[in-house]
């Protein structure tokens, strides 16, 4: 906890030495605003604080021994008044406001309450020549802790000579220090005066060009990280648009591979669906009708696919694709494809007690080895072929409507899992006679046995 109190009143004494707020706005006169107020603060600081350890303690001391005062100390006294009105007033919203008259009060408070306080105390000539060393002093503090506003130091600078000139006249004193040769006398006012408005000016210069860069830099950042962050979102939104196109092994590789695409797998089950008397249905109903259809019961077919974890290969008007065992293989390709054909039968009874359709399904699924690969150049598709693909497609062609017949392959890997009614052996075309099965549900005696 120490520490942390070290570190938060180590910061607070460096914004108040440095006096430089955090960029916070690209307006070079809202920061020069509030880096002015900041160093108004500070330097009305330090000079009580130089002021205090000359004044208190000679009070003391002189209480105690009950002897007057020396002159200085009243001088001090007024001084230091003058600048705690100057602090006060900076830290009221309206002196907030006006900064410059807080200027205005330091260099009044040090130069010329000065000044009218030892002529009216009876300051002899050699007091007002000593004032010339503090005037120095005072405008390069001025200049070097407040280096902003130069016409400011160069009106401050003016009203101390003007003032000093007045005094010297109502007093009908010589304006040249006996000790002081008249051009030494005027080039050391015009140097003080000129170094430290100078270094002002070229300061403020330098610091408002350095601002403007830092803020254009600033700037382009911001645009260069919003561009970023776009490109980041439309590089997302890409990747989750191919993800949803293309399997991820597969999108994944195609974002590294430069060579066509297409692996070979052993086993896979496929699966085509048909939607019975969809033609016929497409002439009675308005394209936006059909549309729609089609789209909320091949977004069922969709969740079932995801749930059971299979690939959704295509549609192709109203009939629905999908593989199990691609890309990634899986023991239970059969079964887990016989589940979403039984979904699909379900989904679609729903749908139909939902609506005004009666629809109805013809599922084929077939077992054997594809090749799977992405073929085009625009609008890629993750597509299979082989014999596998149109022997499952003519289990469907050549079904049953409201039924899903499997080939005898698949037959093997459910027969102990799941009920079937045996079809027989049917012609199909390009394949001759096959013995084909209807999958009627899942064997329950059959799954209690192994659980």
């Amino acid at each position: 906890m120490n520490a942390q109190k070290f570190r938060y009143w180590g910061q607070r004494l460096q914004r108040l030495v440095t006096g430089s707020p955090q960029i916070d706005t690209t307006d070079y006169r809202t920061w020069q605003h509030r880096f002015f107020i900041r160093r108004l603060h500070f330097v009305l600081c330090l000079a009580l604080f130089l002021y205090l350890p000359f004044t208190l303690p000679r009070l003391i001391y002189d209480t105690l021994l009950r002897q007057p005062l020396p002159e200085w100390w009243y001088v001090d006294i007024y001084v230091q008044l003058g600048l705690i009105i100057s602090l006060i007033g900076l830290r009221s919203p309206w002196g907030r406001r006006h900064p410059n008259l807080s200027f205005f009060g330091i260099s009044g408070s040090i130069n010329i309450i000065e000044q009218i306080v030892e002529t009216a105390m009876g300051g002899n000539e050699f007091d007002l020549f000593d004032d010339f060393f503090g005037w120095m002093l005072t405008f390069f503090i001025q200049s070097t802790l407040i280096p902003v506003r130069w016409r400011l130091h160069l009106i401050s600078q003016i009203v101390t000579y003007c003032t000093y000139f007045g005094i010297k006249l109502s007093l009908q004193q010589s304006f040249v220090p006996s000790l002081w040769t008249p051009l030494g006398w005027v080039l050391s006012l015009f140097i003080m005066a000129f170094v430290a408005t100078l270094s002002v000016y070229f300061y403020e210069q330098t610091t408002k060009t350095e601002f403007i860069a830092r803020t254009e830099r600033e700037i382009a950042y911001q645009k260069l990280e919003k561009e970023q962050a776009k490109l980041a979102a439309e590089q997302e939104r890409s990747e989750k648009l191919l993800r949803n196109i293309l399997p991820d092994s597969i999108a994944c590789r195609l974002k590294h591979e430069s060579q066509t695409i297409a692996d070979s797998f052993s086993n896979v089950t496929v699966l085509f669906a048909d939607i019975v008397g969809f033609t016929e249905l497409s002439a009675r109903i308005s394209a936006r009708e059909l549309v729609e259809l089609l789209n909320q019961i091949f977004s069922r077919f969709d969740r079932l696919a995801e749930k059971h974890g299979l690939e959704k290969i295509k549609t192709i008007g109203d009939a629905y694709m999908v593989v199990s065992g691609l890309p990634e293989e899986r023991e239970d390709r059969a079964s887990a494809m016989a589940d979403m054909a039984l979904d699909m039968q379900f989904a679609l009874k729903q749908f139909n007690q939902h609506s005004q359709y009666n629809l109805n399904l013809r599922i084929g699924i077939h077992t054997g080895d594809v090749v799977a690969g992405v073929i085009g150049l625009k609008k890629f598709a993750y597509d299979l072929w082989g014999d596998t693909v149109n022997t499952a497609s003519r289990m469907e062609s050549h079904g049953i409507p409201g039924h899903i017949q499997i080939s005898e392959i698949t037959h093997q890997y459910l027969q102990n899992q799941y009920l079937f009614q045996e079809r027989g052996t049917i012609s199909v075309k390009g394949k001759g006679e096959m013995k084909t099965y209807l999958l009627i549900g899942k064997n329950e005696r059959q799954q209690d046995e192994i659980n």
